[in-house]
């Protein structure tokens, strides 16, 4: 089992570019479900993940390849920001 506050650690990294694109500041979650619908992480220009006009990359789950030890590959072909 992995807890929300471990995979905030860990960096992520596009796996077709090789590019760090930074850590996860959120979790979209299907409810009623009970699962995780997609991972993110703040794009460029924000300040500490709070502060700034740039958008988030939103990452499905399913485009997660790997959970390692001190990162998550994820499978990026195009740009998948969302403005949040």
């Amino acid at each position: 089992m992995i807890k929300i506050s471990d995979l905030r650690n860990r960096d992520v990294i596009n796996v077709v570019d090789g590019r760090r694109l930074g850590n996860i500041c959120d979790l979209d979650l299907d409810l009623e479900n009970g699962r995780v619908t997609a991972i993110v992480v703040p794009g460029t220009g924000r300040l500490f993940g709070l502060f700034g006009g740039g958008r988030d990359y939103v990452i499905p789950w399913a485009n997660i390849v790997k959970i390692g030890v001190d990162t998550i590959l994820v499978d990026l072909p195009g740009p998948l920001y969302h403005s949040r």
